[in-house]
């Protein structure tokens, strides 16, 4: 929704495509389309790639002065294919929380928020205005408070906000290759990171108990 100049940022320019109201400065319609990262290493590379494949050829015209470029026809295509894929990361997501509440739907009060379910495989937390923890029945004593221990770490983290924001994220960006791998290293930092948190109120006996269960 906005950008911040900076020198230290890998593209530093805030403004890489000119985006003024003004036609003729429209990237799309451009007789001569380029960009300007503020490095100017990356402009003399990527600018004779862009020049090359979408500038207009010499007798294609539209109407008035406007000359039409490749990026006028294919930039609304993207644009459609990129919210088809948001719409089908929502869908994927609204469809996965109501099979997983459908699943829990018989889950027994076990304690405070903490709940057991026949249904559930492994603990899990649900809910982001009121988290609850989800356990599997037939757990031993020992192993249920230490998962117990961790995911009430998530809850005091805020994990149960901080994943779905980072999937939002990825739902938005959902063609980028990187922010997928940043959405995989986040769930498990998350994971590595409530561990941390537990083990260091731990004494050595109680670090293995733990990382057994």
């Amino acid at each position: 929704p906005f950008s911040i100049e900076s020198a230290m940022s890998l593209i530093p320019s805030s403004e890489t495509i000119n985006t003024d109201i003004m036609v003729e400065d429209d990237i799309m319609v451009d007789h001569k389309p380029l960009i300007d990262t503020g490095v100017p290493i990356i402009n003399d590379a990527v600018n004779p790639i862009i020049e090359e494949n979408f500038s207009p050829e010499p007798e294609v015209e539209s109407q008035g002065d406007i000359k039409v470029t490749p990026l006028k026809s294919i930039i609304p295509i993207l644009s459609w294919v990129w919210a088809a894929g948001m719409v089908v990361m929502l869908v994927y997501t609204v469809i996965s929380y109501l099979r997983v509440k459908n699943k829990i739907g018989t889950a027994v009060l076990l304690r405070e928020n903490i709940f057991q379910s026949e249904n559930v495989v492994s603990p899990f937390v649900l809910g982001v205005v009121k988290p609850r923890i989800y356990l599997p029945f037939h757990m031993n004593e020992q192993d249920i408070e230490h998962v117990i221990a961790h995911e009430n770490a998530h809850i005091r983290r805020k994990d149960h906000l901080w994943k779905p924001f980072g999937f939002l994220l990825l739902t938005l960006h959902w063609f980028n290759p990187f922010i997928w791998i940043g959405y995989v290293l986040l769930c498990r930092d998350i994971e590595l990171a409530c561990d941390e948190k537990v083990v260091k109120e731990f004494d050595n006996q109680q670090k293995a108990d733990y990382a057994q269960a």
